[in-house]
């Protein structure tokens, strides 16, 4: 049984699972279905077709499922879709798609830090960190287990690599390859993202190759084309080589240097 303050507004339309926690002054649309064990601390607002996942907690003034700040939103139904066990920090803000049909992701267990806004239809995976005040503007795509810096700001359409990480005050305007360490003014990629490969669990043969690979792309002088066929000749099928190299070549941005 859902536990609601006296102080809450829940729409009687709203589809609450069990043990879903709803704390003070919160306010919940018609629309909104939060899974079981769901906490909501205080004052925070949802609206809008948004589902919430299971065993997720969001703290205080999140604004989850609003309408998109795109001006060439039309009406329809768009949504917002937050796997389980995520927690949104205070003043998160995450848009429903733009287009009828449409919907914003955000992944599982993910940490979304105080300020940070998630775009109209971006596609947020799993275990995704974005630390305070990351902004992610329309379109985005952040892979698994990325880490984005606090104040970075990432350009409509930009995609993040897994295990990619970004450092603070960023501004991104192309895509981040997998695995990478990215930072500065501008932005340039600095070597592996080798605390987080290590943290997860990557071999050191993996992480081997990965090294080698940051080499050729990066500090060979070789065209882009001629470091993908120079990388898929060295090493084969290596998984993660492979997801880099098929990265890189359907970038269309082009990739961060």
């Amino acid at each position: 049984m859902a536990r609601i303050h006296s102080t809450a507004i829940v729409d009687p339309g709203a589809e609450l699972g069990e043990n879903v926690e709803i704390g003070p002054y919160c306010v919940i649309g018609p629309h909104v279905k939060i899974g079981a064990g769901a906490r909501l601390m205080a004052h925070v607002f949802m609206d809008g077709w948004t589902t919430l996942g299971a065993g997720c907690t969001v703290f205080p003034f999140a604004s989850l499922g609003t309408q998109t700040q795109d001006l060439k939103y039309k009406g329809g139904v768009s949504r917002v879709e937050i796997g389980e066990r995520t927690t949104i920090r205070e003043y998160v803000t995450v848009n429903a798609a733009t287009a009828d049909g449409d919907v914003t992701r955000v992944g599982s267990h993910c940490h979304i830090m105080a300020y940070a806004h998630i775009a109209h239809d971006c596609r947020v995976g799993d275990e995704v960190i974005m630390a305070n005040c990351a902004t992610l503007a329309g379109h985005i795509l952040v892979e698994d287990q990325a880490l984005i810096g606090g104040l970075c700001g990432v350009h409509q359409f930009v995609r993040i690599g897994r295990l990619s990480i970004i450092g603070g005050c960023s501004k991104v305007t192309q895509d981040v390859p997998p695995f990478m360490m990215a930072d500065g003014h501008p932005l340039g990629i600095h070597g592996l993202n080798s605390v987080g490969l290590k943290r997860r669990g990557v071999g050191e043969e993996a992480q081997r190759l990965l090294k080698n690979a940051y080499r050729v792309l990066y500090r060979e002088g070789l065209s882009t084309s001629q470091a993908l066929e120079r990388l898929e000749s060295e090493t084969g099928q290596a998984p993660e080589i492979h997801e880099l190299v098929e990265f890189v070549r359907h970038s269309n941005r082009g990739i961060v240097r």
